[in-house]
């Protein structure tokens, strides 16, 4: 992030896709006016004169910056440095291995990423509620493992295009979508194009005033590309990074008419629109346009470096945009370290629209999104969304969940919720061709407590493959409930509740235990060293069906007597313990 005296963040702009940063003619005739020979690779290479030289073979975490006049010779590390302050126009050349400079090369400045996968990988869209982080140039995966299993974050926005680009991108293609969204992790596509006419950053290139609507729609169909090359498909959002500018009429008008008309591109693609910029310039100007004819982007994403982790922001109308369709970024650049490994960057709580799942489909398969999926009581899981096939888009589709892990996942509670045909009208607006008879609400009954994974299936029509729409761990409360406890000479007495549903069985174990402090062995002459233990006072099984509840006594062991009368008083805790979780009670026992 670029720091600066306004309250209000900003954001560096990142790089995703290809290195073509200058075209051929242009670095050939630079080369010959005023430029000199350097060696690489067995050949000669033109470069300008007085631009700095990196092997990036003898620097391997060198940040490939292509916000300056440098030249770069191998290939970009999957483990750059880079400050997450970077911002501009691009400028560099990179020369990898077996690409000669010269006509038709775009002078060199290669692709650092393999070939786009075929049209016909995707990314479907999953709603995410928690932390997330973007820094200027994509982890490894080895990174992204080791911060998945020791990091807060879970959900990270990655750049996939723009003029305005300032990292490399070594290792965001496909397979990197495909592999991490697999992990669990959430992303949060970004485009990085045409700036507002008075943007803060001097070194981008801007957009036309007599030209925004254009340059809107030309930047949401490359950004589609972009998109695709990298295996996130119709249904997910694309987030435009607008950064900070200086608010006038004439350049918040020009703006707004460039965001439209990505929106209204994006729309007509299947794309979900989102908008990254600061709370003081871009947002603000968006929010005015709330309850108007305006066409507002899906997703908002507000850059203000508060250090809250909310999505409410005063620039924003309470009702606006909500729930489920804000990012915050409340902090800009600076080091974290998880897993050992270091990033510099940005954070942010997000409670919105992202890549959830990737796969490789047929063209053809289902598409939807999900947008809640939650528990609001023991025993029930209540989901919300949208789907339809492309073979047949009248129709609705079926859908069906998974508790506890994807299909065919070891242990996983399938149930069938019925068709998606709803009304739903932003859908239908959004894909004309399918209509708006799309959306599914349903609450269904479950056995399963605890923090349990909950994956959401489309069915497909056929030809083709049933769709994943993601999948969400929630937390499903435990459906014991302990009341009416009571301790006697004999042991306790406890009214225990089952709430699951009518047919489901409820069986676990009741267990009395405390806490005691005894004496270690010790020397004469030296202090009494005391040890906090826990010793068992009672245990028995139950078995309740759903929906019923009985008083049960919980007898003390003989062990449990012994240890009363030994203490005269014991602070005790009743534990009702079925596979999925449990509930306890703490009372006091005395003779």
């Amino acid at each position: 992030m670029i720091a600066h005296t306004r309250p209000v963040a900003r954001r560096a702009l990142f790089a995703v896709t290809v290195l073509a940063l200058l075209c051929a003619a242009q670095l050939v005739v630079a080369g010959r006016a005023q430029g000199r020979t350097v060696s690489f690779e067995g050949r000669e290479v033109q470069v300008p004169r007085g631009w700095p030289v990196y092997r990036l073979a003898q620097h391997p975490r060198l940040c490939v910056r292509l916000d300056r006049r440098a030249v770069y010779l191998g290939r970009p590390s999957p483990n750059q440095s880079c400050p997450a302050d970077l911002i501009g126009r691009r400028r560099a050349i990179v020369v990898e291995p077996g690409r000669a400079p010269g006509a038709g090369s775009s002078a060199a400045a290669s692709q650092t990423a393999p070939g786009p996968a075929p049209r016909a990988s995707a990314a479907r869209a999953a709603t995410f509620t928690g932390l997330g982080f973007d820094a200027c140039s994509a982890p490894s995966s080895r990174t992204m493992r080791a911060w998945r299993a020791a990091s807060p974050y879970q959900a990270i926005g990655v750049y996939i295009g723009g003029i305005n680009r300032a990292c490399s991108q070594p290792n965001l293609t496909a397979s990197w979508v495909a592999a991490q969204t697999e992990a669990g992790w959430h992303l949060l596509p970004l485009y990085v194009g045409r700036q507002a006419p008075s943007s803060d950053c001097g070194s981008c290139a801007t957009l036309s005033s007599s030209q925004a609507a254009a340059q809107g729609v030309a930047a949401a169909v490359d950004a589609v590309a972009q998109a695709e090359a990298i295996a996130i498909g119709p249904g997910s959002p694309i987030y435009f990074d607008m950064e900070s500018y200086a608010r006038s009429a004439s350049a918040s008008a020009a703006t707004l008419a460039f965001l439209q008309a990505w929106t209204k591109k994006l729309h007509g693609l299947g794309y979900d629109s989102g908008v990254y910029s600061s709370s003081g310039s871009g947002i603000v100007d968006l929010a005015s346009k709330v309850g108007t004819s305006y066409v507002l982007p899906d997703e908002l994403w507000i850059a203000n470096w508060n250090g809250q982790k909310s999505t409410s922001d005063p620039a924003v109308p309470a009702g606006a945009w909500s729930p489920h369709h804000r990012v915050h970024q409340y902090r800009g650049g600076h080091d974290e370290t998880y897993g050992g490994v270091t990033i510099n960057l940005d954070n942010n709580y997000v409670d919105a629209a992202t890549v959830g799942t990737a796969a490789l489909p047929g063209r053809d398969d289902p598409i939807g999104r999900i947008e809640a999926l939650e528990s609001p009581a023991p025993g029930q899981v209540r989901v919300q969304g949208w789907a339809y096939d492309p073979n047949d888009p009248t129709e609705p589709v079926e859908v069906r969940a998974y508790v506890g892990g994807h299909a065919g996942a070891e242990g996983a509670l399938e149930y069938e919720l019925g068709a998606a045909g709803l009304p739903r009208p932003e859908v239908g607006a959004k894909h004309p061709v399918a209509g708006e008879a799309h959306g599914f609400e349903a609450s269904f009954p479950t056995t399963r407590s605890g923090q349990e994974q909950v994956c959401l299936y489309a069915v497909d029509l056929g030809p083709g493959s049933d769709r994943l729409l993601g999948c969400r761990t929630i937390g499903i409360p435990v459906a014991i409930v302990l009341s009416h406890v009571r301790a006697t000479r004999r042991g306790v007495f406890v009214r225990i509740a089952c709430e699951w549903p009518r047919g489901s069985t409820c069986a676990g174990q009741l267990r009395l235990r405390t806490r005691i402090r005894i004496a270690l062995p010790h020397r004469r002459g030296r202090p009494v060293r005391l040890r906090t233990v826990r010793r068992a006072l009672a245990g028995r099984p139950f078995r309740l069906g759903g929906g019923q509840s009985r008083s049960l006594l919980v007898p003390l062991s003989a062990a449990g007597r012994a240890l009363l009368r030994e203490r005269g008083h014991l602070r005790a805790q009743l534990i009702a313990a079925i596979p999925d979780g449990r509930r306890s009670a703490a009372l006091g026992l005395g003779r």
